[in-house]
């Protein structure tokens, strides 16, 4: 069954069922289907309809979710905004074929609509939604998905099991994040309960709630670490914790797996692919905790000099509006990922971003690794390494607790490990990264302090 009509099924078999939760409230499967009903019918009386652009600009809500799944019954290209974007770059998204924006306001105008049928008029090869990079080099590009490739069987095979764990899954952040609306998709077709908290503060929101499921970035995974040694909480209902957004250390991921237990998986993907691997409580109970996993089922992976390509039915399609940098990327359907890593009996490691590079004497030196053997040394929790402008390589550690290593040592540990040219030519010693609005660690941000 293709995309929407899974979602919509998947919730008319059990009429009556909650299934979402917000603070107090609780929305059944009846009443969030009579409010994408709703919606779409003021949608449709405002001009939308099969490739309309709508951009959803709107916090986490029952409503927001109907919204999203309105704009997607009328065969629309939707938009999603989430937080953090500069006005250029705001103004750079809303020019792509966007002609309605909602927003939470807009959204109560829209549910004074009268109920009428719910009608599926998508088609496969339609825009389903543009999906918008982080923006960290400029402004932020529209990667392109059809209806086909949102289809769950083209971008969704639970090899690992992760949908069991999804009875309580909790929900936060923006519904723009590609990855946050999946998993919140695939919940809802699952049969789980999709528990929204305002303003969630980890790690007490996982006991309050009895969170079974979540997906979390690196940041906000050490920071519950962090909090969770002097302030224990009940984190038994877990089930599944998704890990992912940038590389997380492997010492960091051992102590989450002491923590929580067996239900730490990492992942890699990319806002052009959608998810690629997936390491489980299975392999990192076996001593893989460097690794990003293997590729999940549909996927391949191939790598061409040192770099990340991959193929797999669910790639965008092109960048909205840009060929040159479509044609630099999608190759013979294959997609390059522009990081650098390696294989090793089925397991990818990533080492780096192609882009991530300084060049020193003439020869490039790829930061990840830099950082990879920083990370390796017992007195640091966190390395950061990063290349200004002109060309010097510059490393931020975050130590250990009470700990603090020379620079000697760790001048002498990349030299014997990367060699002279990748030594970095500072080290400062600081007590946490600033975090982009994308969730990622702001190295660039370490620069300018």
């Amino acid at each position: 069954m293709t995309f929407p009509d899974a979602v919509f099924a998947a919730l008319r078999d059990e009429p009556g069922r909650v299934v979402v939760e917000h603070e107090s409230r609780q929305v059944t499967t009846t009443e969030l289907l009579d409010m994408v009903a709703r919606i779409a019918g003021g949608l449709r009386a405002r001009g939308v309809k099969r490739g309309t652009g709508i951009a959803m600009d709107t916090s986490v809500t029952p409503e927001a979710i109907a919204a999203y799944l309105a704009g997607y019954a009328l065969g629309a290209m939707v938009v999603g905004i989430r937080p953090g974007f500069s006005a250029k770059q705001l103004e750079h998204i809303r020019s792509a074929g966007v002609t309605v924006m909602v927003t939470d306001d807009e959204i109560k105008s829209l549910l004074a609509t009268e109920s009428e049928p719910l009608l599926v008029t998508s088609r496969p090869q339609d825009v389903a939604r543009l999906v918008y990079t982080s923006g960290s080099t400029g402004l932020p590009k529209g990667c392109v998905f059809t209806y086909e490739s949102m289809t769950p069987s083209s971008k969704w095979r639970d090899a690992a099991g992760l949908a069991g764990r999804m009875d309580r899954h909790l929900v936060f952040g923006s519904l723009a994040s590609a990855v946050v609306y999946d998993y919140m998709e695939q919940a809802l077709l699952q049969g789980g309960v999709i528990v929204i908290a305002d303003e969630p503060r980890f790690p007490a929101v996982i006991e309050k709630y009895r969170i079974t499921f979540t997906i979390m970035n690196v940041p906000r995974l050490y920071a519950m670490l962090d909090s969770l040694r002097d302030n224990p909480v009940d984190t038994s209902s877990l089930k599944g914790m998704l890990v992912a957004g940038s590389p997380l250390a492997p010492h960091r991921l051992a102590e989450a797996v002491e923590r929580f237990g067996p239900v730490v998986f990492q992942g890699y993907g990319q806002s052009e692919a959608g998810s690629l691997t997936l390491l489980t409580p299975s392999d990192i109970s076996s001593g893989v905790l460097r690794s990003v996993g293997r590729p999940v089922e549909g996927v391949e992976i191939d790598i061409r000099d040192g770099e990340i390509w991959v193929r797999h039915p669910a790639l965008m399609r092109e960048y909205w509006d840009n060929a040159g940098e479509t044609a630099a990327v999608l190759v013979d359907g294959w997609l390059r990922t522009r990081d650098i890593g390696r294989l090793d009996d089925g397991f990818l490691y990533l080492t780096g971003r192609a882009r991530d590079v300084v060049i020193v004497g003439g020869y490039p030196v790829y930061l990840g690794p830099v950082e990879g053997v920083l990370a390796t040394h017992p007195d640091v929790d966190q390395a950061y390494v990063v290349g200004s402008a002109d060309e010097q390589i510059h490393a931020f550690v975050i130590p250990v607790a009470g700990r603090e290593p020379s620079v000697e040592a760790l001048s002498t540990l990349v030299e014997t490990e990367l060699g002279p040219a990748s030594v970095p030519v500072s080290f400062r010693f600081v007590a946490s990264v600033p975090i982009a609005a994308s969730g990622k660690p702001d190295k660039q941000a370490l620069l300018g302090e």
